[in-house]
């Protein structure tokens, strides 16, 4: 079994979409899945299962979450060799060492098709700045999230994917979480 993450959008935000993290837990470990913990209330999972269980993954948790609570969130799994190849591809390193807040990754539900690349290209925020990295948007927002005019749904038609944004301090807490679940083995 391999470690895993599961980035769930959506939820639990501004008193909509609610879903608590002991429901979640359960739901997951109902579709076989190990060693399941969260991390806030906003929908991060790590847990352990067979490698070929994770490509239906996000669709099956999707499905799950919508069979128990009503509403049907997106979902996007990693593996952990996933998340430190995004990791590493950070655009940002002086931005996430000094304001790690300001800086989301968004999580693709798939990679762009080279035509979606170009138009991506054509986005021009301002002050903030995006980078594409494989099968995820690096957004900086020098003056923080909440005032900016740029909204991750730029991004999404652009590149004709949805996805889910996680600032760098949620991204370090889930890799240092999955890692932990590495090294305990099992």
């Amino acid at each position: 079994m391999t470690p895993a993450i599961a980035l769930i959008r959506g939820i639990n935000v501004g008193g909509k979409h609610a879903l608590p993290m002991a429901t979640l837990r359960t739901l997951c470990e109902q579709l076989g899945w190990r060693d399941v913990a969260t991390n806030i209330q906003s929908g991060n999972v790590v847990f352990r299962a067979p490698v070929r269980s994770l490509a239906p993954a996000a669709k099956r948790l999707e499905a799950a979450i919508e069979h128990a609570v009503g509403f049907r969130p997106g979902v996007v799994v990693r593996t952990l060799a996933d998340l430190r190849r995004t990791i590493a591809a950070n655009p940002f390193p002086a931005e996430t060492s000094a304001d790690p807040a300001h800086v989301l990754v968004m999580f693709l539900a798939a990679t762009p098709t080279a035509a979606a690349k170009k138009v991506f290209n054509t986005l021009t925020p301002s002050p903030e700045r995006i980078a594409l990295a494989g099968d995820a948007v690096f957004i900086h927002f020098p003056n923080g999230i909440a005032g900016s005019k740029f909204q991750s749904v730029h991004v999404e038609k652009a590149l004709k994917t949805p996805g889910t944004c996680r600032n760098w301090n949620s991204v370090l807490k889930v890799l240092a979480m999955t890692e932990a679940l590495e090294a305990a083995g099992g």
